[in-house]
This record gives structure tokens, sequence and C-alpha cells, in this order.
């Protein structure tokens, strides 16, 4: 039944991108084209996950799958590889880097398991390096995808660095680095108008932040998303408010806001 359904998705991807009979728009697209497409659902998935929406997530998988098929087509028609050789790729290397499920490897623990991976990770990483003839293997930092998004990559890079003892002991140490970095910001501001140096200095804090984030156990990027939602929901309140005294922000001062704000923060801890 499964494959039956997998083979119907990859034959209407074929069927939208068959030159004269196919989908217009399909047909122009190309790797870079969609590829925002595919962070984009990636996130869905995500906001699904956090609102605990079953219904929403099966439809936001649906649309990521989407995507691979997708990717899978255009190299398809390139000579390169196919949806097939991704699944292959994928489950070749599940079984290779669960040797204590699939080999005669031993993991007890979760922790256990994420130093083994690493291990396999690492030789994998020299092995891809020697069959392109280099002597070794990439920089530390190498293999963390450009593409991620910003707080993310922040907390890998720092990871990586970790790894090798580049690293703050304390996040008390972070927390200083963060006031450092305010410091920086505020003798920009007062040197004028924004500037480029300007830009460079609130990206260092931004920085600071996400480490402080990863030492004391805490994902930025979904932290920052909470914030948001949090935005959203006091704004709203403010909205709302406001409309129910025949009234809208934009007809209002910052302190008439301000007081809304905080009867919303009230009202969430009520």
């Amino acid at each position: 039944m499964a494959e039956e359904r997998v083979a119907r998705l990859i034959g209407i991807m074929a069927a939208l991108r068959t030159p004269g009979s196919g989908c217009p728009w399909d047909l122009e697209q190309d790797f870079g084209s969609i590829a925002p497409y595919t962070l984009e659902e990636a996130y869905e998935v995500v906001d699904a996950i956090e609102r605990g929406d079953l219904g929403d997530l099966r439809e936001e998988l649906g649309d990521l799958l989407l995507q691979v098929v997708f990717h899978s087509r255009l190299a398809e028609e390139a000579g390169a590889f196919a949806f097939a050789d991704v699944v292959e790729a994928i489950s070749d290397k599940l079984v290779r880097r669960h040797p204590h499920v699939f080999g005669d490897k031993s993991a007890a623990t979760a922790e256990d398991v994420s130093i083994q991976w690493a291990e396999i990770k690492a030789r994998e990483k020299q092995l891809r390096a020697e069959r392109r003839g280099l002597e070794e293997a990439q920089g530390l930092l190498d293999g963390v995808p450009p593409a991620l998004p910003a707080l993310t990559r922040a907390v890998k890079l720092q990871e990586k660095a970790g790894k090798v003892g580049f690293d703050w002991a304390d996040a008390r140490l972070v927390l200083e680095k963060i006031r450092e970095e305010t410091r920086e910001v505020e003798e920009e501001l007062e040197a004028g108008a924004p500037s480029p140096a300007l830009a460079a200095e609130i990206g260092d804090l931004l920085f600071a932040v996400a480490n402080l984030a990863r030492h004391v156990g805490a994902d930025p990027e979904q932290a920052l998303r909470g914030a948001n939602a949090k935005f959203e929901r006091r704004f709203r309140f403010i909205e709302r408010a406001l409309a129910e005294k025949g009234a809208s922000p934009r007809e209002s001062t910052l302190d008439e806001m301000e007081a809304l704000w905080q009867a919303a923060k009230i009202a969430e801890r009520e």
C-alpha cells in the first residue's frame, strides 16, 4: 500500500514536469527556485508540531515530502539520481549510524548513541575527503549548512568549536560577553546614524545571546519563536481592548498601548 502511494506521488510529479503536457509553473522551476519553499514547508511542519495539530501535521509533512520528490525529479532529469536513490542513501546511513541496533556494537544510553553517532560522522567525513583526493578532511566548522536559520547555525558553529575547547566554561561568562556586546552597540548608537558597523555589533550581540541559550540548554530558535508568539498574543490583546473602546492602535498613544500591554501580561499570569 505505502509503495503504491509513493509511486503515485512520483508519477504525479513526473507528469507535472513533462514538457508539452505538464504544468507551466512546475516546468519553470529549478533547485534554486524551489529551495525557499522547501525551507518554508519545514517551518510549517514545526509550527504544526508546536500547535499540537496532528491533522495539520499530516498535511504539512505531505507538503515537505513533495519538496523531496520535486528535488529528486529535477536530479533525475539531470541524470544525477532519483527518488529511490535518496531513499536508499538515507536507509544505508541509518543502518550505518546505528551499529548498536543493526550491528555488533552496544549503546546503553542516549548519550552513548550521540557519541557513537559523532564518531561515525567523523569517519564518513574523512572518507568523503579522501574520495575527493584531499589529504585530510576539511576544517572543523565545515559541514554546517550556510542555509540554516542564523540562530540555529550559530549554535551549531559554537558546538563544533566547543568540542575542541574553544568555549566558555560558565554561562555567566557568556552573560558578561553579552554585556560587552551591548556596550559596543551603545557606542555605535552614540556615534550617530545607523551604519554597517552598528549592524555588525548587533550581529555579535545576537551571536552571544545564541551562545547563552546553548549554555543553558535552550534552543534559541524555539525561544525566539516563543517570544514572537507572545508578542502576537499580547498585541492582539491591545487591538481587542482598543476596539472595544471604538479605537485602534493608530489612534492611540504609546502610553495607552503600554498600559494595555501590562494588562495583557497580568491577564496571562492570572
